[in-house]
């Protein structure tokens, strides 16, 4: 009957690990306690290693599934809701022609001022007053001077207010025909930037894509609010022409009245004086005959 040696392993390493020593008499296996302590000491130190070993395998094991729920987490954050244009993308109001209006022209002296608030330009402005205004005209050379002075003050004002006017008009047309012309490729602008906006394309929802299209936005509101200053200006010039010519209204009725005022007396004076005269003259004709 064979019999099985049983060892423990524990026990079979160090044997393993611990060499035999030979007595110093006689033949045979001594133990050496020495060598024991080492080999126990070696045995820790690797369950030490295994233990940590274990630790960085745990430890790298839960930083990759951090490491991936980050990733599905920021893919996710990445993708459009595919219904986002369907649930809130609208329409804005286009700018249109005056041209496509087909405003009519009988004399020929229209088209020019179509122009003008189409394409803008100071040219095309001036054009289009000088083809649709009634012209003023100067006075004859010397005839100014022959009037009184408060008479010239007064032609001197209206021809101030004309050409103010004129100034003010033609700027208005410049400025809002720049505007319109410029508005179709603004529009296109802001169609690009909505269609980027509610893309479902993942290279337009990036961080950068992202703060691409909200800059853009940002110079497209100012651009948009700089036009809506320029017309705020043009009609605060309209409205301060307009608020001059009533206050020159106003000054020739006050002047009308202090002329009136001064020379009223004398000019009763002279009428009584004649008409006294003229009564007196009468009567001494009558006695005579």
């Amino acid at each position: 009957m064979t019999h099985r040696r049983l060892f423990f392993p524990g026990f079979a390493l160090l044997f393993a690990l611990t060499p035999l020593a030979h007595a110093q008499f006689g033949s045979g296996i001594v133990y050496d306690p020495t060598q024991s302590v080492h080999a126990i000491e070696q045995i820790r130190q690797g369950v030490q290693q295994i233990q940590q070993a274990q630790q960085i395998y745990t430890t790298a094991y839960t930083t990759m599934n951090q490491v991936i729920a980050t990733y599905n987490l920021a893919y996710q954050m990445s993708r459009m809701p595919q219904d986002l244009a369907a649930r809130y993308q609208s329409d804005f109001s286009l700018w249109t022609n005056f041209s496509s209006a087909s405003a009519p022209d009988t004399y020929g002296n229209t088209s020019a001022w179509i122009n003008a608030l189409d394409l803008g330009n100071p040219t095309r402005a001036t054009s289009a007053y000088n083809n649709a205004v009634i012209p003023l005209e100067s006075y004859p050379s010397g005839s100014l001077s022959q009037q009184d002075v408060n008479t010239q003050a007064a032609i001197k004002n209206q021809y101030a207010s004309s050409e103010l006017g004129q100034a003010t008009l033609t700027q208005s047309l410049a400025t809002l025909g720049t505007i319109r012309a410029d508005s179709e490729t603004f529009q296109q602008k802001l169609a690009n930037l909505q269609a980027d906006t509610y893309s479902t394309d993942p290279n337009q929802q990036t961080s950068n894509a992202l703060l691409g299209k909200i800059n853009s936005s940002t110079v497209l509101e100012i651009h948009s609010q700089q036009d809506t200053n320029q017309i705020l200006a043009a009609e605060a010039a309209q409205q301060a022409l307009d608020e001059k010519e009533q206050l020159d209204e106003r000054n020739r009725l006050i002047n009308q009245s202090i002329y009136f005022q001064q020379n009223f007396p004398t000019l009763i004076e002279s009428m009584t004086s004649g008409v006294s005269d003229s009564i007196h003259s009468v009567s001494l004709s009558t006695t005579g005959h």
